[in-house]
């Protein structure tokens, strides 16, 4: 008999690469959808007032990836209170009808805020760390991690959380497909000597992990870091872009503090910080008490994210000739 999975999310990042992976691997997996999709299970938006009886039928577990994420330009009057009814109310709503209609694990992807923005000066975050989210979404991705944890000990849901740093691969947007383009255009950047060090993960990486968590015993309500397993400065990290992409990196070598200061100048401080900042993750959890270890290279991901870039602007000169 099929394990059936109810994956919510399925059309974004993260859920677009997982469904097809779940199904290669025998999973039967009905996906959650805003917009109406044959075959799948539609909402209008994640909230505590959804109705999840008809998806969560024969469904033995649930792998939640939707969310509230970053908003560049938020227009809330109170943010974490709409983070919280889409992370926190949504996310519980869904986890207590799937432990009354007989699930059997819960899998939650959460997010490294949780433990805090930095670890400069100190060492890599841990999953036993005390966490110190300072954002609204990382302040209710942690209220959802301890309302499905005391769920779990109420009801005997087994949750499995899972905590992503930068998730790059195919298909990636906002900040790292920005850096491709400058990289491929040939703008001189001023991240030629940065020596922070940032763990990152690709979708696949990411990916793996979350099917070795659907059935192994050891999951059972533990939370998990995740990365590639290879910290790297933003100038290791772009001059590795520029090689996957076959053009030359102008990386001119500003010092940091110059960088942070001009930057800061133009009420650009957080840029600087996700810049030149450091965010490293220990996953010595995860792959001891797993067995598990990241499937693809760093080189290799990146190697993905910039052949699927580079078919994308094909296609995209291809459509414009053709128009023209």
């Amino acid at each position: 008999m099929e394990e059936r999975v109810l994956l919510t999310g399925a059309s974004g990042f993260v859920g677009c690469t997982l469904l097809p992976a779940l199904r290669d691997k025998g999973y039967k997996v009905l996906p959650v959808y805003r917009q109406p999709v044959e075959g799948g299970f539609q909402i209008q938006g994640l909230d505590a007032q959804i109705d999840w009886s008809a998806a969560l039928e024969g469904v033995s577990v649930v792998i939640h990836t939707a969310a509230r994420v970053h908003v560049m330009q938020e227009s809330a009057t109170d943010p974490l209170a709409e983070f919280r009814k889409v992370n926190v109310d949504g996310t519980l709503q869904l986890a207590q009808q799937a432990a009354a209609s007989g699930v059997k694990r819960f899998i939650f992807l959460s997010s490294i805020k949780v433990n805090g923005e930095s670890t400069a000066g100190q060492s890599s975050f841990s999953a036993l760390d005390d966490c110190h989210p300072e954002d609204p979404y990382a302040v209710s991705k942690k209220e959802a991690e301890d309302a499905l944890l005391a769920l779990a000990e109420e009801t005997g849901l087994e949750v499995v959380i899972i905590r992503p740093p930068l998730v790059y691969g195919p298909g990636v947007k906002a900040n790292f497909q920005s850096m491709m383009v400058w990289l491929q255009k040939g703008i001189p950047l001023p991240l030629g000597s940065i020596e922070n060090r940032r763990s990152l993960v690709s979708v696949y990486n990411l990916i793996d992990l979350i099917t070795v968590c659907i059935d192994h015993p050891k999951a059972k309500n533990q939370i998990f870091l995740v990365s590639d397993d290879r910290d790297m400065s933003i100038t290791e990290l772009l001059t590795c872009l520029s090689t996957a992409l076959q053009c030359r990196a102008r990386l001119l070598p500003v010092p940091k503090s110059v960088l942070v200061f001009m930057l800061s100048l133009f009420g650009k401080r957080a840029v600087a910080d996700r810049l030149c900042g450091s965010l490293q993750v220990d996953i010595v959890k995860t792959k001891e008490l797993l067995g598990w270890k990241p499937a693809v290279t760093v080189e290799e991901g990146l190697a993905k994210t910039a052949e699927a870039q580079l078919e994308y602007q094909t296609v995209a000169v291809e459509n414009n000739r053709l128009d023209g």
